[in-house]
Protein backbone atom coordinates (compact mmCIF):
# COMPACT_ATOMS: atom_id res chain seq x y z
CA UNK A 1 0.00 0.00 0.00
CA UNK A 2 0.99 3.59 -0.53
CA UNK A 3 -0.28 6.65 1.29
CA UNK A 4 -0.95 10.35 0.86
CA UNK A 5 0.66 12.55 3.50
CA UNK A 6 -1.21 15.72 4.43
CA UNK A 7 0.63 18.55 6.16
CA UNK A 8 -1.92 20.59 8.13
CA UNK A 9 -0.27 23.77 9.37
CA UNK A 10 -2.78 25.56 11.61
CA UNK A 11 -2.84 28.68 13.73
CA UNK A 12 -1.86 26.93 16.96
CA UNK A 13 -0.39 23.58 15.90
CA UNK A 14 1.24 21.62 13.11
CA UNK A 15 -0.11 18.23 12.12
CA UNK A 16 0.84 15.44 9.76
CA UNK A 17 -1.77 12.85 8.75
CA UNK A 18 -1.46 9.80 6.52
CA UNK A 19 -4.42 8.58 4.46
CA UNK A 20 -4.75 5.30 2.62
CA UNK A 21 -6.77 4.75 -0.55
CA UNK A 22 -9.97 4.09 1.43
CA UNK A 23 -9.50 7.44 3.27
CA UNK A 24 -8.68 5.69 6.54
CA UNK A 25 -6.21 7.54 8.77
CA UNK A 26 -3.05 5.44 8.93
CA UNK A 27 -0.98 7.71 11.13
CA UNK A 28 -1.09 11.14 12.77
CA UNK A 29 1.20 13.42 14.77
CA UNK A 30 0.50 16.88 16.15
CA UNK A 31 2.41 19.50 18.10
CA UNK A 32 1.50 22.99 19.25
CA UNK A 33 3.86 25.93 18.79
CA UNK A 34 4.15 29.20 20.67
CA UNK A 35 1.84 32.18 20.26
CA UNK A 36 3.38 35.62 20.77
CA UNK A 37 1.41 38.70 21.83
CA UNK A 38 4.04 41.47 22.14
CA UNK A 39 1.48 44.29 22.36
CA UNK A 40 -2.32 44.53 22.59
CA UNK A 41 -3.74 43.58 19.21
CA UNK A 42 -0.45 42.12 17.95
CA UNK A 43 -0.24 38.39 17.22
CA UNK A 44 2.99 36.84 15.96
CA UNK A 45 4.51 33.46 15.15
CA UNK A 46 8.10 32.37 14.71
CA UNK A 47 8.22 31.06 11.12
CA UNK A 48 11.36 29.04 11.86
CA UNK A 49 9.55 27.33 14.73
CA UNK A 50 6.61 26.58 12.45
CA UNK A 51 8.97 24.89 9.99
CA UNK A 52 10.80 22.85 12.61
CA UNK A 53 7.52 21.82 14.24
CA UNK A 54 5.98 20.81 10.92
CA UNK A 55 9.06 18.84 9.89
CA UNK A 56 9.11 17.14 13.28
CA UNK A 57 5.52 15.90 13.12
CA UNK A 58 6.09 14.59 9.58
CA UNK A 59 8.89 12.35 10.81
CA UNK A 60 6.88 11.34 13.87
CA UNK A 61 3.76 10.39 11.89
CA UNK A 62 5.74 8.23 9.47
CA UNK A 63 7.61 6.51 12.29
CA UNK A 64 4.40 5.84 14.21
CA UNK A 65 2.85 4.24 11.12
CA UNK A 66 6.04 2.17 10.59
CA UNK A 67 6.34 3.47 7.02
CA UNK A 68 9.25 4.33 4.76
CA UNK A 69 9.75 7.07 2.21
CA UNK A 70 8.78 4.69 -0.60
CA UNK A 71 5.32 4.32 0.99
CA UNK A 72 4.47 7.99 0.39
CA UNK A 73 2.78 8.49 -2.98
CA UNK A 74 2.47 12.28 -2.64
CA UNK A 75 2.32 15.15 -0.17
CA UNK A 76 -0.44 17.76 0.12
CA UNK A 77 -0.14 20.97 2.12
CA UNK A 78 -2.81 23.07 3.79
CA UNK A 79 -2.19 26.10 5.95
CA UNK A 80 -3.48 28.93 8.09
CA UNK A 81 -4.25 31.67 5.60
CA UNK A 82 -3.30 35.37 5.47
CA UNK A 83 -0.48 34.95 8.03
CA UNK A 84 2.49 36.67 6.39
CA UNK A 85 6.21 35.89 6.30
CA UNK A 86 8.98 37.87 4.61
CA UNK A 87 12.37 36.20 4.28
CA UNK A 88 15.80 36.71 2.77
CA UNK A 89 16.11 34.79 -0.49
CA UNK A 90 19.82 34.11 0.01
CA UNK A 91 19.87 32.95 3.62
CA UNK A 92 16.31 31.66 3.75
CA UNK A 93 15.81 33.34 7.12
CA UNK A 94 12.75 35.45 7.99
CA UNK A 95 13.51 39.15 8.47
CA UNK A 96 11.08 39.32 11.41
CA UNK A 97 8.21 37.50 13.09
CA UNK A 98 5.32 36.20 11.01
CA UNK A 99 2.30 38.50 11.33
CA UNK A 100 -0.69 36.27 12.07
CA UNK A 101 -4.08 36.70 10.43
CA UNK A 102 -5.47 37.75 13.83
CA UNK A 103 -3.01 40.66 14.11
CA UNK A 104 -4.76 44.07 14.24
CA UNK A 105 -1.83 46.51 14.23
CA UNK A 106 -2.69 47.81 10.75
CA UNK A 107 -6.38 48.45 11.52
CA UNK A 108 -6.07 52.24 11.52
CA UNK A 109 -4.24 52.16 8.19
CA UNK A 110 -7.05 50.06 6.73
CA UNK A 111 -9.55 52.57 8.12
CA UNK A 112 -7.71 55.29 6.23
CA UNK A 113 -7.96 53.34 2.97
CA UNK A 114 -11.68 53.00 3.55
CA UNK A 115 -12.06 56.73 4.22
CA UNK A 116 -10.25 57.39 0.93
CA UNK A 117 -13.04 55.51 -0.85
CA UNK A 118 -10.96 52.52 -1.89
CA UNK A 119 -13.31 49.89 -0.48
CA UNK A 120 -15.26 49.38 -3.70
CA UNK A 121 -12.13 49.15 -5.86
CA UNK A 122 -10.53 46.56 -3.62
CA UNK A 123 -13.75 44.56 -3.26
CA UNK A 124 -14.34 44.56 -7.02
CA UNK A 125 -10.88 43.22 -7.77
CA UNK A 126 -10.22 40.90 -4.84
CA UNK A 127 -13.67 40.00 -3.48
CA UNK A 128 -12.48 41.09 -0.02
CA UNK A 129 -13.33 43.77 2.52
CA UNK A 130 -10.56 46.18 3.51
CA UNK A 131 -9.33 44.70 6.77
CA UNK A 132 -6.15 44.07 8.72
CA UNK A 133 -7.10 40.38 8.53
CA UNK A 134 -5.63 40.07 5.04
CA UNK A 135 -1.98 40.00 4.04
CA UNK A 136 -1.52 43.24 2.07
CA UNK A 137 -1.35 45.66 5.00
CA UNK A 138 0.85 43.21 6.93
CA UNK A 139 3.46 43.16 4.15
CA UNK A 140 3.32 46.96 3.92
CA UNK A 141 3.87 47.24 7.68
CA UNK A 142 6.92 44.97 7.60
CA UNK A 143 8.46 46.87 4.69
CA UNK A 144 8.02 50.16 6.53
CA UNK A 145 8.99 49.11 10.07
CA UNK A 146 11.81 46.58 9.67
CA UNK A 147 15.18 48.27 9.09
CA UNK A 148 16.29 48.10 5.48
CA UNK A 149 13.34 45.97 4.37
CA UNK A 150 12.01 48.43 1.77
CA UNK A 151 15.35 48.82 0.01
CA UNK A 152 16.10 45.10 0.10
CA UNK A 153 12.65 44.27 -1.29
CA UNK A 154 13.07 46.71 -4.18
CA UNK A 155 16.45 45.14 -4.96
CA UNK A 156 14.80 41.69 -5.21
CA UNK A 157 16.48 40.29 -2.10
CA UNK A 158 13.29 39.47 -0.17
CA UNK A 159 10.48 36.97 -0.68
CA UNK A 160 6.96 37.17 0.68
CA UNK A 161 4.67 34.28 1.31
CA UNK A 162 1.74 33.07 3.30
CA UNK A 163 2.61 29.96 5.30
CA UNK A 164 2.09 27.62 2.33
CA UNK A 165 4.77 29.48 0.38
CA UNK A 166 7.15 29.45 3.34
CA UNK A 167 6.75 25.70 3.84
CA UNK A 168 6.99 24.92 0.10
CA UNK A 169 10.25 26.91 0.05
CA UNK A 170 11.65 24.95 2.99
CA UNK A 171 10.34 21.58 1.79
CA UNK A 172 12.16 22.04 -1.53
CA UNK A 173 15.37 23.63 -0.29
CA UNK A 174 14.45 27.06 -1.66
CA UNK A 175 13.79 25.84 -5.19
CA UNK A 176 10.06 26.62 -5.19
CA UNK A 177 8.59 30.02 -4.39
CA UNK A 178 4.93 29.28 -5.09
CA UNK A 179 1.42 29.60 -3.76
CA UNK A 180 -1.94 28.37 -4.99
CA UNK A 181 -4.93 30.40 -6.16
CA UNK A 182 -6.89 29.85 -2.94
CA UNK A 183 -4.14 31.34 -0.77
CA UNK A 184 -3.36 34.11 -3.25
CA UNK A 185 -7.01 35.18 -3.12
CA UNK A 186 -6.61 35.94 0.61
CA UNK A 187 -3.79 38.47 0.28
CA UNK A 188 -5.87 41.48 -0.96
CA UNK A 189 -3.32 41.76 -3.79
CA UNK A 190 -4.72 39.12 -6.16
CA UNK A 191 -7.26 39.92 -8.87
CA UNK A 192 -9.75 37.05 -8.81
CA UNK A 193 -11.00 37.97 -12.30
CA UNK A 194 -7.66 38.05 -14.11
CA UNK A 195 -6.10 35.30 -11.99
CA UNK A 196 -2.92 37.32 -11.40
CA UNK A 197 -1.38 39.78 -8.95
CA UNK A 198 -2.93 43.21 -9.48
CA UNK A 199 -0.38 45.90 -10.37
CA UNK A 200 -2.55 48.77 -9.15
CA UNK A 201 -3.01 47.13 -5.75
CA UNK A 202 0.71 46.37 -5.56
CA UNK A 203 1.39 50.09 -6.07
CA UNK A 204 -1.26 51.04 -3.51
CA UNK A 205 0.31 48.86 -0.82
CA UNK A 206 3.89 49.45 -1.93
CA UNK A 207 4.68 45.79 -2.55
CA UNK A 208 7.26 44.99 -5.27
CA UNK A 209 6.03 42.24 -7.59
CA UNK A 210 9.42 40.54 -7.30
CA UNK A 211 8.58 39.57 -3.69
CA UNK A 212 5.55 37.54 -4.67
CA UNK A 213 5.29 33.79 -5.29
CA UNK A 214 4.20 32.22 -8.55
CA UNK A 215 0.49 31.35 -8.41
CA UNK A 216 -0.25 27.71 -9.26
CA UNK A 217 -3.21 25.36 -9.41
CA UNK A 218 -4.24 23.89 -6.06
CA UNK A 219 -3.73 20.37 -7.42
CA UNK A 220 -0.54 19.80 -9.41
CA UNK A 221 2.87 18.20 -9.10
CA UNK A 222 5.03 21.21 -8.22
CA UNK A 223 8.34 19.54 -7.51
CA UNK A 224 10.33 17.09 -5.42
CA UNK A 225 10.68 17.42 -1.66
CA UNK A 226 14.21 17.53 -0.27
CA UNK A 227 13.54 17.98 3.47
CA UNK A 228 12.80 16.49 5.97
CA UNK A 229 14.62 13.32 5.02
CA UNK A 230 11.63 11.14 5.96
CA UNK A 231 9.83 12.32 2.80
CA UNK A 232 12.79 13.35 0.61
CA UNK A 233 12.03 12.53 -3.01
CA UNK A 234 8.24 12.52 -2.62
CA UNK A 235 6.29 14.90 -4.88
CA UNK A 236 4.67 18.00 -3.41
CA UNK A 237 1.39 17.82 -5.31
CA UNK A 238 -1.26 19.88 -3.52
CA UNK A 239 -1.48 23.32 -1.88
CA UNK A 240 -4.71 24.83 -0.58
CA UNK A 241 -5.76 27.22 2.19
CA UNK A 242 -7.16 25.50 5.25
CA UNK A 243 -10.79 26.58 4.91
CA UNK A 244 -10.93 25.73 1.23
CA UNK A 245 -9.28 22.42 2.10
CA UNK A 246 -12.04 21.70 4.60
CA UNK A 247 -14.59 22.50 1.92
CA UNK A 248 -12.97 19.96 -0.38
CA UNK A 249 -12.64 17.49 2.50
CA UNK A 250 -16.40 17.80 3.11
CA UNK A 251 -16.86 17.09 -0.60
CA UNK A 252 -18.76 20.35 -1.06
CA UNK A 253 -17.81 20.14 -4.73
CA UNK A 254 -21.19 21.16 -6.20
CA UNK A 255 -22.70 24.68 -6.15
CA UNK A 256 -25.04 25.17 -3.19
CA UNK A 257 -23.18 22.96 -0.70
CA UNK A 258 -21.84 24.67 2.44
CA UNK A 259 -19.57 23.76 5.34
CA UNK A 260 -18.48 25.40 8.59
CA UNK A 261 -15.18 24.70 10.29
CA UNK A 262 -14.91 25.23 14.04
CA UNK A 263 -11.23 25.91 14.48
CA UNK A 264 -9.39 28.83 16.06
CA UNK A 265 -11.93 30.88 14.13
CA UNK A 266 -15.07 29.74 12.35
CA UNK A 267 -15.22 29.77 8.58
CA UNK A 268 -18.35 29.09 6.57
CA UNK A 269 -17.97 28.56 2.84
CA UNK A 270 -20.66 28.10 0.18
CA UNK A 271 -19.67 26.66 -3.20
CA UNK A 272 -20.85 29.08 -5.93
CA UNK A 273 -19.37 27.30 -8.93
CA UNK A 274 -17.36 28.64 -11.86
CA UNK A 275 -18.27 32.32 -11.53
CA UNK A 276 -17.43 34.64 -8.63
CA UNK A 277 -20.58 35.87 -6.88
CA UNK A 278 -20.55 39.35 -5.39
CA UNK A 279 -22.02 39.59 -1.90
CA UNK A 280 -24.58 42.22 -0.94
CA UNK A 281 -24.20 41.30 2.74
CA UNK A 282 -20.49 41.82 3.38
CA UNK A 283 -19.39 38.25 2.82
CA UNK A 284 -16.17 37.55 0.97
CA UNK A 285 -15.93 36.33 -2.61
CA UNK A 286 -13.02 33.94 -2.61
CA UNK A 287 -11.40 31.21 -4.68
CA UNK A 288 -12.17 27.71 -3.42
CA UNK A 289 -9.55 26.00 -5.57
CA UNK A 290 -8.14 25.85 -9.08
CA UNK A 291 -7.72 22.51 -10.83
CA UNK A 292 -6.61 22.03 -14.41
CA UNK A 293 -6.76 25.80 -14.86
CA UNK A 294 -10.47 25.88 -13.93
CA UNK A 295 -11.39 27.99 -10.92
CA UNK A 296 -14.14 27.15 -8.43
CA UNK A 297 -15.41 30.06 -6.33
CA UNK A 298 -17.07 30.39 -2.95
CA UNK A 299 -18.78 32.87 -0.68
CA UNK A 300 -17.12 32.95 2.73
CA UNK A 301 -18.03 34.28 6.13
CA UNK A 302 -15.09 34.52 8.52
CA UNK A 303 -15.49 34.54 12.31
CA UNK A 304 -12.22 35.58 13.93
CA UNK A 305 -12.64 33.88 17.32
CA UNK A 306 -14.35 30.48 17.42
CA UNK A 307 -12.62 27.67 19.27
CA UNK A 308 -10.05 30.23 20.44
CA UNK A 309 -12.59 31.43 23.01
CA UNK A 310 -12.35 28.01 24.68
CA UNK A 311 -8.55 28.36 24.74
CA UNK A 312 -9.05 31.74 26.40
CA UNK A 313 -11.31 30.21 29.05
CA UNK A 314 -8.49 27.72 29.68
CA UNK A 315 -5.38 29.90 29.42
CA UNK A 316 -6.72 33.38 30.12
CA UNK A 317 -9.29 32.79 32.83
CA UNK A 318 -8.27 29.36 34.12
CA UNK A 319 -11.89 28.16 34.20
CA UNK A 320 -10.88 24.78 32.77
CA UNK A 321 -7.65 22.77 32.68
CA UNK A 322 -8.23 21.19 29.28
CA UNK A 323 -10.29 22.43 26.33
CA UNK A 324 -12.29 19.17 26.30
CA UNK A 325 -13.74 20.03 29.73
CA UNK A 326 -15.81 22.92 28.41
CA UNK A 327 -18.60 20.67 27.11
CA UNK A 328 -19.30 18.91 30.41
CA UNK A 329 -19.00 22.17 32.36
CA UNK A 330 -21.40 23.98 30.02
CA UNK A 331 -23.79 21.02 30.03
CA UNK A 332 -24.00 21.12 33.83
CA UNK A 333 -26.42 24.07 33.57
CA UNK A 334 -29.68 24.20 31.60
CA UNK A 335 -28.85 27.57 30.04
CA UNK A 336 -26.41 30.46 30.34
CA UNK A 337 -28.37 32.12 33.13
CA UNK A 338 -28.84 35.27 31.08
CA UNK A 339 -25.11 35.66 30.35
CA UNK A 340 -24.05 36.69 26.84
CA UNK A 341 -20.42 36.36 25.73
CA UNK A 342 -19.41 38.07 22.49
CA UNK A 343 -16.00 36.59 21.50
CA UNK A 344 -14.78 39.72 19.68
CA UNK A 345 -11.27 39.40 21.13
CA UNK A 346 -9.71 40.47 17.82
CA UNK A 347 -12.63 42.43 16.39
CA UNK A 348 -15.72 41.22 14.55
CA UNK A 349 -15.51 39.50 11.19
CA UNK A 350 -18.35 38.82 8.75
CA UNK A 351 -20.90 40.20 8.36
CA UNK A 352 -20.09 43.03 10.81
CA UNK A 353 -16.47 43.83 9.89
CA UNK A 354 -15.67 45.96 12.90
CA UNK A 355 -11.92 46.05 13.54
CA UNK A 356 -12.48 48.05 16.73
CA UNK A 357 -15.02 45.81 18.46
CA UNK A 358 -13.78 43.96 21.52
CA UNK A 359 -14.98 41.02 23.59
CA UNK A 360 -17.86 41.37 26.02
CA UNK A 361 -19.41 39.36 28.84
CA UNK A 362 -22.72 40.84 29.97
CA UNK A 363 -25.60 39.70 32.14
CA UNK A 364 -23.50 38.69 35.15
CA UNK A 365 -25.24 38.29 38.51
CA UNK A 366 -24.27 36.95 41.93
CA UNK A 367 -25.62 33.60 40.76
CA UNK A 368 -23.37 33.40 37.71
CA UNK A 369 -20.91 30.50 37.74
CA UNK A 370 -18.09 29.40 35.50
CA UNK A 371 -20.54 26.88 34.01
CA UNK A 372 -22.80 29.74 32.83
CA UNK A 373 -19.84 31.58 31.31
CA UNK A 374 -18.68 28.38 29.59
CA UNK A 375 -22.13 27.81 28.10
CA UNK A 376 -22.31 31.45 27.02
CA UNK A 377 -18.95 30.97 25.25
CA UNK A 378 -20.30 28.02 23.24
CA UNK A 379 -23.44 30.01 22.45
CA UNK A 380 -21.25 32.93 21.35
CA UNK A 381 -19.55 30.69 18.80
CA UNK A 382 -22.92 29.46 17.48
CA UNK A 383 -24.46 32.95 17.34
CA UNK A 384 -21.56 34.23 15.23
CA UNK A 385 -22.00 31.35 12.78
CA UNK A 386 -25.76 32.06 12.63
CA UNK A 387 -25.04 35.69 11.67
CA UNK A 388 -22.93 34.45 8.75
CA UNK A 389 -25.56 31.91 7.69
CA UNK A 390 -28.22 34.63 7.68
CA UNK A 391 -26.09 36.80 5.39
CA UNK A 392 -25.29 33.84 3.15
CA UNK A 393 -28.93 32.89 2.80
CA UNK A 394 -29.73 36.46 1.76
CA UNK A 395 -26.98 36.42 -0.88
CA UNK A 396 -27.96 32.98 -2.18
CA UNK A 397 -31.69 33.71 -2.11
CA UNK A 398 -32.48 30.38 -0.53
CA UNK A 399 -32.69 28.72 2.89
CA UNK A 400 -29.82 26.54 4.06
CA UNK A 401 -30.93 22.89 3.93
CA UNK A 402 -28.14 21.60 6.17
CA UNK A 403 -24.78 22.70 7.51
CA UNK A 404 -21.85 20.30 7.24
CA UNK A 405 -19.41 20.84 10.09
CA UNK A 406 -15.84 19.94 10.97
CA UNK A 407 -12.85 21.19 12.95
CA UNK A 408 -11.62 20.52 16.46
CA UNK A 409 -14.76 21.81 18.22
CA UNK A 410 -17.08 19.74 16.02
CA UNK A 411 -16.60 16.83 18.40
CA UNK A 412 -18.50 18.90 21.02
CA UNK A 413 -22.07 17.54 20.90
CA UNK A 414 -23.44 20.38 23.01
CA UNK A 415 -22.00 23.05 20.71
CA UNK A 416 -23.51 21.38 17.64
CA UNK A 417 -26.89 21.01 19.34
CA UNK A 418 -26.82 24.70 20.28
CA UNK A 419 -25.89 25.47 16.66
CA UNK A 420 -28.82 23.48 15.29
CA UNK A 421 -31.18 25.16 17.76
CA UNK A 422 -30.07 28.68 16.85
CA UNK A 423 -29.99 27.99 13.09
CA UNK A 424 -33.27 26.06 13.14
CA UNK A 425 -31.61 23.73 10.62
CA UNK A 426 -29.89 20.32 10.71
CA UNK A 427 -26.19 20.27 11.52
CA UNK A 428 -24.39 17.31 9.94
CA UNK A 429 -21.15 15.91 11.33
CA UNK A 430 -19.23 13.47 9.11
CA UNK A 431 -17.42 10.39 10.37
CA UNK A 432 -14.11 11.81 9.18
CA UNK A 433 -13.46 15.01 11.11
CA UNK A 434 -9.97 15.45 9.65
CA UNK A 435 -11.54 17.27 6.74
CA UNK A 436 -8.92 20.01 6.41
CA UNK A 437 -6.07 17.51 6.14
CA UNK A 438 -8.20 15.30 3.92
CA UNK A 439 -8.82 18.24 1.57
CA UNK A 440 -5.07 18.71 1.15
CA UNK A 441 -4.72 14.97 0.61
CA UNK A 442 -7.45 15.12 -2.06
CA UNK A 443 -5.53 17.74 -4.00
CA UNK A 444 -2.31 15.72 -3.92
CA UNK A 445 -4.11 12.44 -4.62
CA UNK A 446 -6.02 13.82 -7.61
CA UNK A 447 -2.86 15.36 -9.07
CA UNK A 448 -0.99 12.06 -8.96
CA UNK A 449 -3.82 9.64 -9.83
CA UNK A 450 -3.89 8.15 -6.33
CA UNK A 451 -7.64 8.82 -6.50
CA UNK A 452 -9.01 8.83 -10.05
CA UNK A 453 -11.75 11.45 -9.69
CA UNK A 454 -13.91 13.55 -7.40
CA UNK A 455 -16.68 11.00 -7.86
CA UNK A 456 -14.42 8.30 -6.46
CA UNK A 457 -13.78 10.47 -3.41
CA UNK A 458 -17.45 11.32 -2.82
CA UNK A 459 -18.27 7.72 -1.96
CA UNK A 460 -16.01 7.99 1.10
CA UNK A 461 -17.96 10.85 2.74
CA UNK A 462 -20.10 9.31 5.51
CA UNK A 463 -22.38 10.88 8.11
CA UNK A 464 -21.62 10.34 11.79
CA UNK A 465 -24.54 12.24 13.33
CA UNK A 466 -27.24 14.76 12.42
CA UNK A 467 -28.23 17.32 15.07
CA UNK A 468 -31.83 18.44 14.67
CA UNK A 469 -33.25 21.60 16.30
CA UNK A 470 -34.89 21.06 19.70
CA UNK A 471 -35.82 24.65 20.50
CA UNK A 472 -38.86 26.29 18.95
CA UNK A 473 -38.39 28.97 16.31
CA UNK A 474 -39.70 31.56 18.75
CA UNK A 475 -37.16 30.64 21.42
CA UNK A 476 -34.34 30.77 18.90
CA UNK A 477 -35.47 34.19 17.64
CA UNK A 478 -35.59 35.57 21.19
CA UNK A 479 -32.05 34.37 21.88
CA UNK A 480 -30.77 35.94 18.67
CA UNK A 481 -32.44 39.25 19.49
CA UNK A 482 -30.54 39.40 22.79
CA UNK A 483 -27.36 38.42 20.96
CA UNK A 484 -27.74 41.30 18.49
CA UNK A 485 -28.17 43.70 21.39
CA UNK A 486 -24.96 42.41 23.01
CA UNK A 487 -23.04 42.65 19.71
CA UNK A 488 -24.12 46.26 19.32
CA UNK A 489 -22.52 47.11 22.66
CA UNK A 490 -19.13 45.80 21.49
CA UNK A 491 -18.99 47.97 18.37
CA UNK A 492 -16.17 50.50 18.09
CA UNK A 493 -15.00 49.86 21.66
CA UNK A 494 -11.29 50.39 20.96
CA UNK A 495 -11.99 53.91 19.63
CA UNK A 496 -14.49 54.78 22.40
Amino acid sequence: MTFILALDQGTTSCRAILFDESVAVAGVAQKEFRQHFPRPGWVEHDAQEIWSTQAGVVTEAIERAHLQRSDIAAVGLTNQRETSVVWDRRSGRPIGPAMVWQDRRTASWCDDLRRRGLGEVIRARTGLEIDAYFSASKIAWMLEHIDGARQRAEQGELAFGTIDSWLAWRLTGGRLHITDASNASRTMLFNIHTGDWDDELLRLFGVPRSMLPRVCDSSAVYGEITSPSAIAGAPLAGIIGDQQAAMMGQLCVSPGLAKNTYGTGCFLLLNTGDEPRESANRLLTTIAWRRGGVTTHALEGSVFVGGAIVQWLRDGLGLIDRSEQVESLAASVADSGGVMLVPALTGLGAPHWDQHARGLIIGLTRGTTKAHISRAALEGIAFQVADVVEAMQADAGETLRELRVDGGAACDDLLLQIQADILQAPVVRPKLLETTAFGAACMAGLATGFWPSLEALEQHWKVDRVFEPKLSAGEAQAMRARWREAVQRTRGWERA
